[in-house]
Parts: structure tokens; C-alpha cells; sequence
């Protein structure tokens, strides 16, 4: 199977801005990671679960507006949050079950 992390990365920083009613013209994009210069992987991991805090906190606040009554946020936009914010989650468990298998496997080579 194979995912082009960065644009799984940009379509996550896009619904999370428009999970926030934000204008979507003053997000920053990640590069391409064909591009001239490759990307930090380090970087890009730390963006990632900073982006998957964020979906957990924007998920958090709606559902404790709802809980609240506020009018303007719907028992659907909380369960939305809630899905979008659970699969990122899921999808930074597995990326780290992945990598604890790489090392492993790296460690157990012989030298």
C-alpha cells in the first residue's frame, strides 16, 4: 500500500481548519516531498502529531460546547470531530507500530 504522507498530512491540517471555520487561503501547505529539497523527517512527524493533538482539542472544545448547549454547534459536528479525531489517532498508532517493528528488526541484524 502505498500513501503519500504529505498528502495525507495536508488534507489533515485542511479539515482541521475547516472543522474550525477557519479561512483556508492563510493555511500553510507542507512541500512535496519530490521537490528540490526532501523533507525533515523528524519535522514532519513532529507536524503530524501536533495536527492529531489539534483534531483531539478541536473534538474536545465542540464536545464540551454541545455539552454545554451552545446553540451553534450540532450533535453531528461533535460526532465528526469525534471520527476524524479518532482515525488520526489510529493512523499515528499504527505509523508507530511500524517504525518500533523497523527498529527492532534493524537491531536484531547482525553487524
Amino acid at each position: 500500500m502505498n500513501v503519500n504522507a504529505a498528502s495525507m498530512f495536508n488534507e489533515l491540517q485542511l479539515e482541521k481548519v475547516q472543522a474550525k471555520n477557519i479561512d483556508t487561503s492563510a493555511t500553510v501547505k507542507i512541500s512535496n516531498p519530490t521537490n528540490t529539497a526532501p523533507a525533515n523527517f523528524s519535522a514532519m512527524l513532529k507536524q503530524a502529531i501536533e495536527n492529531v493533538n489539534g483534531l483531539q482539542q478541536n473534538t474536545t472544545e465542540l464536545r464540551n460546547d454541545y455539552e454545554m448547549g451552545d446553540k451553534n454547534v450540532s450533535l453531528s459536528d461533535v460526532m465528526i470531530a469525534a471520527n476524524k479525531s479518532s482515525l488520526a489517532f489510529d493512523a499515528t498508532v499504527q505509523v508507530r507500530n511500524k517504525m518500533v517493528e523497523a527498529y527492532k528488526e534493524i537491531m536484531s541484524m547482525p553487524v
